[in-house]
């Protein structure tokens, strides 16, 4: 018999997932910022512009590693419930 939490409960990595996202939205609205002025023909941002761009990749390492922490509580309460 297993166990699953209620759908309104809050699971181990789930705040890091959500912070993942947030965090990946916003490199990815840099990341159309930063390369809006190539197709526009205006002059291009700063280079701490384009360092900005980089939390898409931060963002969704945050991400993985909600969702691996996730997995790894699943697990242990599949071990958990097997020993029982």
């Amino acid at each position: 018999m297993t166990v699953t939490p209620h759908s309104d409960e809050a699971r181990p990595g789930d705040g890091l997932v959500k912070a993942g996202g947030i965090v990946f939205i916003a490199g990815a609205v840099a990341t159309l910022a930063t390369m809006a002025p190539l197709f526009l023909d205006v002059d291009p941002f700063p280079p701490y512009a384009w360092a900005v761009c980089m939390l898409m990749g931060v963002g969704f390492a945050i991400s993985a590693a909600g969702v691996l922490r996730s997995a790894a509580a699943e697990r242990r309460a599949a071990r958990a419930s097997q020993a029982a």
